[in-house]
């Protein structure tokens, strides 16, 4: 149906600078580049990475946070035709030790701006990147035309180890084609962005705005969210489109309780987890022009997507598949149910992933031979063919936007001396729609507080994943075979 959607698409930006020199394509404090400018710092940074000694097909990690030469070097990457893994910059010196291990990078890239707090382990192969490229010492355009055979994403399931999405340039193309028919698309539009790279939703900003031949607006750099700010950025910037999770748009109505939504946003783009009906009722009060999604990394973000409009219609309702991609609904058998009976959502298109790098067993888990992604979400399709999204991924805690597998937490818990057991969950918070809560048990004569075990999780982990809630018990509640009964744990909470 859609030929080889795994084959990389032309360069984007390279066309687009063809195009529209002239329009706006990076608005940032001192800076307004036009698209061909933003084009000639990513030819820059694609001679300069040459010249250093990489080569097409070669992999390389990226620790970066949002810039504008943040986003000419991700282009110029591509243009090269390097496979990145992007870093997520929360994570610890053994979380990153597992993703360096298994992609086995020739090059870990680090931006001036990501260094601080980065946590790398000091083996990394490290790189410390330029504020911005070096002229470079010949005019031609580098050797291209081989777009890169991967983008390697981190994505978080229940498992201990994060897994590694398979992407393609051509996931991002299509999965931008399909959101801009959603969505619409205006040549004044400014996207705002508010997600790190090395999260889908953000990284897939940078793309479609490529594409869209739209402005991609980067407030200044702050070491975590503040809704303050984003009020600020929202006036300043006039952008027409914005992408938060739950967390986010709570934070930001709490922040200016009376305040309505500026009048230049035209889309607040709410996913990630799910939004309590509370909070969209209020910001439908104000006038916020929420569009709720379903993604995930594994298809290249969007999936379905229901704009405003389709929100106040029916208030929870992701809405229908976006242009390209098939929902289904099926059972453990993997047979498609009718309309308005819950079951697992299953998804197929152009910006379904290729698998996980070097995960065969986990990769053959999530896709059928036929194309169908097995999400591990359930829901449920109604008679309109609105998509109604009722839990993700089994287990799976969602705070504040950051995914959380319960395993990992647990292993860590159980490498501290005092501990026996543990078991980990997410229970209901009006604010960061999870909190980490852990039921521990620990050994005979030994004893613990909270805070101590907090202090031992921080050696090893991402400070998201640290429970916040505790609880010291005799023994974990289990079925007959075994396994911990987390609902039974989660009600001790």
């Amino acid at each position: 149906m859609f030929g080889e959607p795994s084959a990389p698409p032309p360069d984007v930006l390279a066309w687009r600078a063809a195009a529209t020199p002239r329009r706006l394509a990076v608005l940032a404090p001192r800076v307004a580049w036009d698209y061909a400018t933003l084009h000639a710092q990513a030819h820059a940074w694609a001679h300069w990475l040459r010249e250093q000694g990489l080569q097409a097909g070669q992999r390389v990690a990226l620790a970066v946070r949002p810039t504008p030469q943040a986003l000419a070097l991700w282009h110029g990457l591509l243009r090269v035709g390097l496979t990145p893994v992007l870093l997520h910059l929360r994570f610890g010196p053994h979380e990153h030790a597992r993703v360096l291990d298994t992609v086995q990078p020739r090059a870990v890239l680090v931006t001036p701006e990501a260094a601080a707090g980065l946590r790398l382990p000091p083996d990394a192969p490290v790189w410390a990147l330029p504020s911005a490229p070096p002229s470079p010492s010949r005019p031609s355009e580098p050797p291209s035309g081989t777009a890169p055979v991967e983008v390697l994403l981190l994505t978080s399931g229940t498992t201990q180890a994060p897994k590694i999405a398979r992407l393609t340039p051509a996931n991002f193309f299509w999965s931008a084609l399909a959101a801009g028919y959603r969505l619409g698309v205006s040549p004044r539009d400014r996207w705002l962005l508010t997600l790190p790279l090395y999260h889908v939703g953000g990284l897939s900003i940078v793309m479609r705005s490529a594409l869209y031949g739209t402005a991609v607006v980067i407030p200044p750099p702050r070491p975590s969210f503040d809704p303050q700010a984003l009020w600020h950025d929202l006036h300043r910037w006039q952008p027409t489109l914005v992408s938060v999770v739950p967390t986010m748009l709570y934070r930001l109505l709490r922040a200016a309780p009376q305040a309505p939504a500026p009048r230049a946003l035209r889309v607040l783009l709410v996913g990630g987890a799910a939004a309590g009906a509370d909070l969209l009722a209020e910001a439908r009060a104000r006038g916020f022009p929420v569009a709720l999604t379903y993604g995930l990394t594994e298809a290249a973000s969007q999936v379905a997507t229901a704009a405003p409009a389709a929100v106040w219609a029916k208030p929870g309702s992701v809405g229908r598949a976006l242009l390209f991609t098939e929902v289904s609904v099926r059972d453990p058998a993997g047979h498609a149910l009718p309309a308005g009976q819950v079951g697992e959502i299953w998804v197929r298109g152009p910006g379904v992933f290729r698998g996980y790098w070097r995960a065969p067993a986990a990769t053959r888990r999530a896709l059928h031979p036929d194309g169908w992604l097995r999400t591990g979400d359930a829901g449920y399709v109604d008679l309109d063919g609105d998509l109604w999204v009722l839990a993700r991924r089994d287990d799976l805690i969602v705070t504040g936007g950051e995914n959380v597998a319960p395993h990992e937490v647990e292993a860590v818990l159980r490498q501290h001396p005092a501990v026996a057991d543990a078991a980990v969950v997410g229970v209901p918070d009006p604010e960061w729609g999870q909190q980490v809560a852990a039921a521990v048990v620990l050994r005979p004569q030994r004893s613990v507080s909270p805070a101590a075990l907090q202090a031992f999780c921080r050696q090893y982990l991402a400070g998201y994943k640290v429970p916040r809630r505790w609880r010291f018990v005799a023994q974990l509640p289990r079925t007959a075979s075994g396994k911990v009964r987390r609902a039974a744990v989660r009600a001790w909470f």
